[in-house]
């Protein structure tokens, strides 16, 4: 009979790609996880991964059985869920993914006051400016910026206003000027942003005629957001960023907003779920708490 840890296992080790980092996620040593998949295969009588020292895939086999296995997980936990309805103490293990600068500085200590809340709930944070996965990586929801176009998910808004800003420090404007139009950009010092070895040096802004794409440079880039607005911070030169990003440093005196009067590219903030079916008490609770507090961030710029 297949056990329901084993597939959670399979399941897991599928995201990681390894049976160390599965190990390490579900608290168990990795021999524990190789003897899980085994008794699967045992059980399965196929083979779900094709081994070697170096690597470890999914075999053919393993790629079509892994849907239905994330699929009786999630109707298990479904059902667990649903017996707990009225149990307001939340229970389990919550893995969310967040953009490095609002993870760190932002969601960090709101994650400690939710926790706080329920005791008896586990949180796992990962931050990261890559583009999650929620199908195949170990979270269960995802805080992205942008606008969602990919229907086989669901996005919960939490900041649906939100918008990009150019912003920099009162020194650099005082050492360079203010820019008085985008075009002006140009000659100015820029931080960029980059992703998977793409360079995010086109800067878009929405105008009256549709929208207006900058082409920027600048000395400084790295793919971690927080890092762009601690330059900005130090001086470094102008960044564009999410409010939500920045809205601290502007009101602190730290950063200044840049043309004003030009708006900046919508940069809503959605929580990702993979399917409905995962809405567990504590992803409704998590998106209720942190939409409450996103909204009292967002407002006027």
């Amino acid at each position: 009979m297949i056990r329901f840890e084993d597939l959670a296992l399979f399941v897991r080790t599928a995201a990681c790609g390894s049976f160390s980092k599965a190990a390490r996620d579900a608290n168990l040593l990795p021999g524990q996880v190789s003897a899980a998949i085994q008794r699967l295969e045992r059980d399965l009588d196929i083979r779900l991964f094709a081994r070697s020292t170096r690597s470890l895939r999914l075999t053919d086999e393993g790629e079509r059985y892994l849907p239905y296995a994330r699929d009786v997980i999630d109707l298990l936990h479904a059902g667990r869920d649903e017996l707990r309805r009225d149990d307001e103490a939340l229970t389990g293990t919550l893995f969310i993914a967040a953009p490095s600068d609002l993870g760190r500085n932002i969601v960090l200590p709101w994650l400690g006051e939710f926790r706080r809340a329920h005791p008896r709930l586990e949180v796992r944070l990962q931050l990261s400016d890559q583009v999650t996965d929620v199908f195949r990586d170990p979270v269960d929801v995802a805080l992205r910026y942008g606008a969602m176009v990919d229907a086989s998910f669901v996005a919960l808004p939490l900041a649906p206003d939100n918008r990009r800003v150019l912003v920099a420090s009162p020194a650099y404007i005082e050492q360079c000027g203010m820019p008085q139009s985008l075009e002006e950009l140009k000659d100015h010092s820029c931080l960029l942003w980059q992703m998977a070895g793409r360079l995010y040096d086109k800067w878009v802004f929405p105008t009256a005629k549709g929208k207006a794409t900058v082409q920027v440079k600048g000395a400084l880039a790295c793919d971690d957001a927080d890092v762009v607005r601690r330059w900005a911070v130090a001086g470094e030169g102008i960044a564009y960023k999410s409010w939500l990003d920045v809205r601290a440093d502007v009101l602190a005196g730290r950063l200044v907003i840049v043309l004003p009067r030009q708006p900046g590219e919508p940069a809503p903030l959605q929580m990702i779920c993979p399917h409905r079916r995962q809405f567990s008490p504590a992803v409704r609770q998590l998106h209720g708490f942190l939409k409450e507090r996103c909204e009292a961030l967002a407002g006027p710029l």
